[in-house]
């Protein structure tokens, strides 16, 4: 069958099984608009700017098992996806994004809305394409979605240009995928296995260090299994909340820059270390030096070997699938649970340092405090909330004071650090589960970055709960400014800030105002039912000086923490 490059591109996102489409047009992709046009199987989800496109894929690909796809055309809509591709790059999402890119014969010869973005994506992709031939989209694409979503998961850019997307060619989808230079491990190397499993067996005082490679594996029901088999501590990093239950008391909480007490200290003063797709990274264990003077065994499970020993010497090294790794484990530990009694006196160090109740705050009755407004949302939506969030004081409330028992329920940013991403994110997880309540947790910066998105939430009648933390300033850098350099808040300070709720209102939307603390509670209730259909903005007016605790500051230890009675 001839089709043009354009059909050929469709179907094959047909063939991917691909449900949502998240775009911008313009002039270098309008062939395959309409190809989109005239099909109904691919939905097409117009945002207001092409960043979004990448991060409502984003969102869709973390809430899902699925790849998520967006489309963008060359020049200005190519580069305005660079930063929605780096931020799915850092957090290892899969996701496809298809670029225009001017005809061929002008390639290299600045033409209008002409950019290399091969070059520009190079650094924050795991792999892209440059189709010159109509003849190689098919097989490209395949390839495109099969990297993307295999080894360790990540972005794929395929840019196309407009030329090749009017040529035709004979279409065959291929069935299967073989490139001699990718060839992920998925099987645990068995003996190393068992090294590990004999150290964790003799462990004294262990720990169980869970990363977002257990989420993006679908490990979570094998790792709570393991950790209940093993009636050991667990941590989660950010990125790997809800991987295992928050609300079981085997679970420390996070850990990190932002951790728990007892997470903190477990992970410091452990003597084995079973690391779970996570990679050390220097918001998790400080300065390493520090995480050093304590001698301790580390095994470590990543599917990507570039990640092991990267920041931090192992000693037991396994490269594979995080499931099948685990499945490996648990048939050696059949039969051969751990004796509690030599985990006792651990448990009675944890109980101790759990005790300082570090997360503890008060709610007076002047102003509202973030924690609290966090706390309500928790216990309003039963813990069964997608919660987007995007990035600063807000997101570290959320991610310790929303306690997440299940996966893929948790978006948010944390390898880039991308502010706007919450309300794309909470638009993809909702086209994702249309029937699921979904909240963006967010703040006055933050959410200013792509605030234009309201435009289409409405048009496509999501009904997002935004629950906005103003607190009249850049947080997370005013709190910085305050610890760190002498209370000099240089650009931190949202002097020029809109009236959110006529904002709200002007795109169609609910808009609400709360102000005192006796009226949070009743806000939410009402934004979750009366309003369950319609997108929220609801602008709480927290205190302006809360800062988050416990903190662990730049260059710090573990165990350098400071606690709010610290100051």
């Amino acid at each position: 069958m001839k089709m043009t490059g354009a059909e050929i591109v469709i179907r094959c996102l047909q063939e991917e099984k691909v449900e949502y489409m998240f775009g911008y047009p313009g002039g270098a992709v309008l062939h395959l608009y309409d190809e989109l046009f005239k099909q109904e199987q691919i939905k097409h989800i117009l945002v207001r700017h092409e960043q979004a496109a990448v991060h409502a894929a984003d969102g869709y690909a973390r809430s899902t098992q699925k790849v998520g796809v967006a489309l963008v055309t060359s020049g200005p809509g190519a580069t305005n996806a660079v930063t929605g591709i780096a931020t799915a790059y850092m957090d290892s999402v899969p996701i496809v994004v298809l670029s225009g890119q001017v005809p061929t014969p002008a390639i290299g010869l600045d033409a209008f809305q002409e950019v290399d973005m091969v070059g520009i994506t190079r650094p924050c992709v795991k792999h892209n394409f440059l189709v010159k031939d109509v003849r190689d989209l098919a097989a490209t694409i395949k390839k495109a979605f099969h990297i993307a979503n295999t080894g360790r998961p990540g972005p794929v850019v395929v840019d196309i240009p407009k030329d090749v997307t009017a040529q035709v060619c004979e279409f065959e989808y291929p069935q299967t995928v073989q490139m001699r230079s990718y060839n992920p491990v998925v099987k645990g190397h068995l003996g190393q296995i068992k090294k590990a499993v004999q150290l964790l067996a003799d462990a004294r005082r262990p720990i169980i260090y869970v990363g977002g490679g257990a989420i993006l594996s679908d490990a979570s029901e094998k790792l709570t299994k393991l950790v209940h088999q093993l009636g050991y501590p667990v941590t989660n990093t950010l990125m790997g909340l809800g991987a295992f239950p928050a609300t079981d008391r085997q679970n420390l909480g996070m850990l990190g820059m932002h951790g728990t007490v007892e997470a903190n200290m477990a992970m410091h003063y452990a003597d084995v270390v079973l690391a779970v797709g996570a990679r050390f990274d220097d918001r998790v264990i400080g300065n390493p030096a520090n995480f050093a003077e304590e001698p301790r065994k580390i095994i470590h499970i990543d599917i990507d070997p570039s990640s092991i020993s990267k920041r931090v010497k192992v000693d037991v090294p396994i490269v594979g699938n995080v499931p099948d790794v685990l499945d490996e484990m648990l048939k050696l530990f059949e039969g051969a649970k751990p004796d509690a009694a030599q985990t006792a006196d651990w448990w009675a160090r944890i109980d101790g340092w759990r005790a300082q109740n570090c997360l503890g705050y008060k709610q007076d009755s002047d102003l509202i405090m973030p924690q609290y407004v966090v706390q309500k949302l928790y216990e309003i939506t039963g813990g069964d909330a997608y919660i987007a969030s995007d990035v600063g004081q807000h997101q570290m409330w959320a991610a310790q004071y929303y306690k997440f028992d299940k996966p893929r329920r948790w978006l948010n940013s944390g390898g880039l650090g991308t502010m706007g991403v919450g309300l794309p994110y909470a638009m993809g997880a909702q086209f994702a589960h249309p029937d699921a309540t979904v909240a963006c947790v967010t703040g006055e910066g933050s959410i200013q970055m792509c605030i234009q998105e309201l435009s289409t939430a409405k048009q496509f009648r999501l009904p997002i709960k935004i629950i906005s933390l103003n607190n009249r300033y850049l947080g997370m850098v005013r709190q910085w400014q305050e610890m760190f350099y002498g209370s000099r808040y240089s650009g931190s300070y949202m002097d020029s800030l809109p009236d959110f709720v006529k904002l709200a209102e002007a795109y169609g939307h609910v808009g609400m105002r709360i102000e005192r603390p006796e009226d949070v509670e009743p806000a939410l209730k009402k934004a979750f039912t009366e309003h369950k259909n319609d997108l929220v903005f609801m602008d709480f007016q927290t205190s302006r000086e809360a800062n988050v605790f416990p903190m662990v500051a730049a260059g710090k230890g573990l165990t350098d923490m400071i606690l709010a009675e610290d100051l």
